[in-house]
């Protein structure tokens, strides 16, 4: 009696042959096309609802080369004491606004992280996050005027509270993502939710944290100037009274003063945040 090692099992799918002309069927692209086509419309429906004097559009080159010409083709210098004081009050207003960020914002991210707070805590910070994200700087030191009036302070707070929205996600996503055996290892030696985020969330998550701090630091200098539009004080309110005057030459000169210290304070902010993620090397 002959055995058949490789006969086909009766109701078995049988294999395709080598060489055989059997292909998948090709996606549905319906789906991205649709979507392409919506995005088409928006962008065609904002264009029409904005009545843009595209004939103008061709003459947008040369004013802007004209005013250049106004602005940095003889800068008037005589003004840079007092713009250095008030680079100097942008800076203190933004570094005052990162720490008030950073303190509110770590405690509360921390908790609104799976395993650490509970639900109901969870879901109510998210929903704080969410809603001050959504709430522009210059919205919040509007409000915040009529409370604090026009000084610097009033910066510093919008600065402070329209950060923790991003801060505060920055850090539950980072406690989120941080490896869980430290966590078990605590866990399994009967700490409590308090001592595994001491001993083994804070130890994982602080390089991270401390340099996200930095970052908002980074960004609290670039948003001060123009919270200074609206009069929170500092070099936005000197720039906005000289750019209302005309004077494009002081106008010029406060905005190399303004280029020459966002790249000072991001050169020396990055390479303290790189000393904190990659050590001394």
């Amino acid at each position: 009696m002959t055995v058949m090692l490789n006969a086909p099992v009766p109701g078995a799918p049988t294999a395709p042959l080598p060489g055989s002309r059997d292909l998948p069927p090709r996606p549905s692209r319906v789906a991205a096309t649709a979507w392409a086509i919506a995005a088409a419309l928006v962008v065609l429906a904002a264009a029409g609802t904005l009545q843009i004097s595209w004939s103008d559009l061709p003459s947008v080159p040369g004013q802007v080369a004209h005013y250049l010409r106004l602005m940095f083709e003889a800068p008037n210098w005589e003004k840079l004491p007092r713009a250095l004081f008030e680079t100097w009050r942008s800076i203190s207003m933004a570094w005052i606004g990162a720490m008030l960020c950073v303190a509110v914002s770590i405690p509360l991210g921390m908790l609104a992280a799976n395993g650490v707070g509970p639900l109901w805590v969870r879901a109510l910070l998210r929903g704080i996050f969410a809603v001050l994200r959504a709430v522009p700087e210059v919205i919040i030191a509007l409000v915040l005027l009529t409370v604090t009036g026009l000084t610097p302070l009033t910066g510093a707070l919008a600065l402070a509270i329209a950060g923790i929205g991003t801060q505060g996600k920055w850090v539950y996503e980072t406690v989120e993502s941080a490896q869980e055996g430290a966590v078990e290892a605590v866990r399994a030696a009967g700490g409590t939710t308090a001592d595994v985020t001491r001993w083994a969330i804070w130890p994982a998550v602080a390089p991270a944290l401390l340099s996200f701090a930095l970052y908002r630091f980074e960004i609290n200098i670039r948003t001060s100037a123009v919270l200074g539009l609206v009069g929170a004080g500092g070099i936005g309110s000197m720039l906005s009274n000289y750019t209302n005057y005309r004077q494009w030459d002081t106008v010029g000169m406060l905005l190399i003063v303004v280029i020459a210290a966002t790249m000072l304070m991001d050169a020396v902010s990055g390479t303290i945040r790189r000393r904190i993620m990659n050590g001394s090397r």
